[in-house]
């Protein structure tokens, strides 16, 4: 899995605070983005954090590309709607010299479990490869292709939605591969607006945990936050 943050919105905090601070100021926006002190911007974020007032969080957006996840991944991402999604086509990208797969740990840590998943790949791929020989379009032939399949995919999500991910994929109770890829997009997101970001993550890290009997029973360490 490699990710990298192609691009978020310059300034993000300042830009939530701007658009937050325009509500009660009787200055225009970009007067303000370029007057407001940093004390008072972080008064202002402090603000929103506490009172909920989220709406302001939408003018700050972040475009992350993500290399080498699967198929079973950007099943469970694109349930995250209040987002943007561009992936490679298996309509289009033929997979004619091998097809690169995900092997969960739980498979690649036994023996017998990963002789019997790459002998199902590789017949898998085999009857694709027939297809497409056959003349069959490769958009019919992928259906044969597996969850495991690996594939690339560029996310865009304004800075809401990216807290409200983290909170849902963060958590111990999410699937291992999205959870993976959700702490390292937090990890490149943080740097660029600590103070926001500060309590991001899995609900335990912020608050008690809301998953009652199905609590994982392993809380993440408990973040400060920066607003109380």
């Amino acid at each position: 899995m490699h990710i990298e943050l192609l691009y978020h919105t310059p300034d993000p905090e300042r830009a939530i605070a701007t658009a937050a601070r325009l509500c009660y100021a009787p200055v225009g926006a970009a007067e303000l983005m370029e007057t407001m002190s940093e004390e008072r911007m972080h008064s202002v974020l402090s603000t929103i954090m506490r009172s909920g007032h989220f709406s302001t969080l939408e003018h700050a957006s972040y475009t992350f590309a993500v290399e080498g996840v699967s198929r079973a991944l950007t099943h469970q991402l694109v349930r995250h709607r209040l987002a943007s999604f561009n992936q490679q086509s298996q309509r289009y990208v033929k997979y004619k010299d091998g097809l690169p797969v995900v092997t969960p740990p739980s498979v690649e840590g036994d023996a017998q479990a990963k002789e019997a998943f790459d002998q199902a790949i590789e017949t898998v791929l085999g009857a694709y490869q027939q297809l497409l020989e056959a003349g069959i379009p490769a958009e019919d032939a992928r259906y044969l292709l597996p969850n495991a399949a690996e594939t690339k995919i560029v996310i865009t999500m304004n800075v809401r939605e990216l807290l409200h991910f983290f909170n849902l994929r963060c958590c111990n109770r999410a699937q291992w591969e999205i959870r993976d890829m959700a702490w390292q997009m937090l990890e490149l997101a943080r740097p660029t607006a600590p103070f926001v970001f500060a309590t991001a993550g899995a609900p335990c890290v912020s608050g008690p945990c809301p998953e009652g009997k199905m609590c994982c029973g392993n809380p993440y360490p408990r973040a400060e936050a920066p607003w109380n």
